[in-house]
């Protein structure tokens, strides 16, 4: 059985290496322990981890701005996938940002992973190709 719980900062270095090299996720400079601490700091109790055995086996940040949610890199371990844990993960975190009053909520997925496209839509994402995102880098060093 599955172990969900909020993420603290003593899970994120096992998240990084959850996140790390796994296709689909794209790591950035602000995707350090520090940077990920901010995050969860910012957003307490909106994300999640999934441990089974003591295994940190799935991971997903979530955090909002006051008016949309967002989600970031959504994994599972890949030998535990299709059992319901990545579903059972989101479900978690919109229910904790529905509780923040938080009625909408978007996660940006690399266009070229098929795999995770395909899961989003199977639990009733809506994919939006009338929005394309722009972004603007202020700083390389902590993009």
């Amino acid at each position: 059985m599955f172990d969900l719980r909020p993420m603290t900062p003593a899970d994120i270095p096992d998240a990084l290496a959850l996140w790390n090299g796994m296709s689909g996720i794209s790591l950035f400079p602000s995707d350090t322990v520090e940077g990920i601490t901010r995050y969860l700091n910012r957003n307490p109790g909106l994300s999640v981890v999934a441990r089974l055995d003591g295994r940190l086996v799935g991971a997903a940040l979530s955090g909002h701005d006051s008016r949309r949610g967002y989600l970031h890199h959504v994994a599972v371990a890949p030998d535990l996938r299709f059992r319901g844990l990545g579903r059972a993960m989101v479900e978690w975190c919109l229910a904790a940002l529905t509780t923040e009053g938080i009625g909408r909520c978007h996660i940006f997925v690399n266009a070229g992973n098929d795999e995770g496209k395909k899961f989003w839509r199977r639990i009733g994402w809506d994919e939006r190709p009338n929005v394309h995102i722009m972004s603007y880098t202020t700083d390389p060093e902590r993009a």
